[in-house]
């Protein structure tokens, strides 16, 4: 399959880089808008799953995340390689900070980093 455009032959591997953090959280809230459009037409309540949803700043450290992993060739990082990728994005972009910290609390990240 040929494309007249080649930038949007593989949209989800192409890096977000230095996007600004405005552009991101867009970018993040039209992919949580997304899963909302698709969990409503599938018939699911709102009143069930709309907590389950991250916030859009998780949403962004995700999306930062899985593009971190996509330039390692799609290999899941280790424990250690998870704290290196979720500090450098809240050294990137420090609206993020406290987000990525809470993040790295609740999955328990930082409890095995202080184990080791």
């Amino acid at each position: 399959m040929s494309s007249t455009h080649p930038e949007h032959a593989h949209p989800e591997r192409m890096p977000r880089g230095r996007t600004s953090l405005e552009v991101l959280r867009a970018e993040a809230q039209q992919e949580i808008d997304t899963v909302v459009e698709e969990r409503l037409l599938a018939g699911e309540d709102p009143w069930v799953f709309m907590e389950e949803l991250p916030s859009t700043d998780e949403m962004v450290v995700y999306l930062l995340r899985a593009d971190a992993i996509n330039a390692d060739e799609g290999r899941s990082p280790s424990a250690v390689r998870e704290y290196r990728v979720m500090r450098q994005i809240a050294l990137e972009h420090p609206g993020l900070t406290r987000t990525v910290w809470r993040m790295l609390e609740a999955d328990g990240t930082l409890k095995a980093r202080g184990a080791a």
